[in-house]
């Protein structure tokens, strides 16, 4: 089956979509990232944040995840984090912290 919102890993359009799932502290990272250039490194570390939880590097085309399509599939890994905002936005600022390293280093 093929769902024209599946992709091969978390599409950046799909960030402004999660803002609303959370409380304020989430509400407000997403507001923050969603405003960035998509090549910024906080767009590349929240896509990395998502790719993570959601598991999108073991997504293939016939999973029920890809069937569903990009969109819904992040919003559910948001909405059934069991962790409060605080720890996701911890996340992020950690995977931020590792694109920056990665960026850093001398080709």
């Amino acid at each position: 089956m093929f769902n024209t919102d599946t992709e091969i890993l978390f599409p950046v359009r799909v960030i402004a979509s999660l803002q609303n799932l959370r409380g304020a502290e989430w509400q407000m990272l997403v507001e923050d990232v969603a405003k960035q250039p998509d090549d910024s490194v906080a767009k590349i570390a929240f896509t990395g944040l998502i790719v993570h939880l959601g598991g999108c590097g073991a997504c293939n085309a016939d999973s029920f995840r890809a069937m569903r399509g990009c969109t819904q599939c992040s919003r559910l890994t948001i909405k059934r984090f069991k962790g409060k905002d605080k720890e996701l936005v911890e996340q992020y600022e950690q995977m931020k912290h590792s694109v920056q390293e990665f960026l850093a280093k001398p080709s």
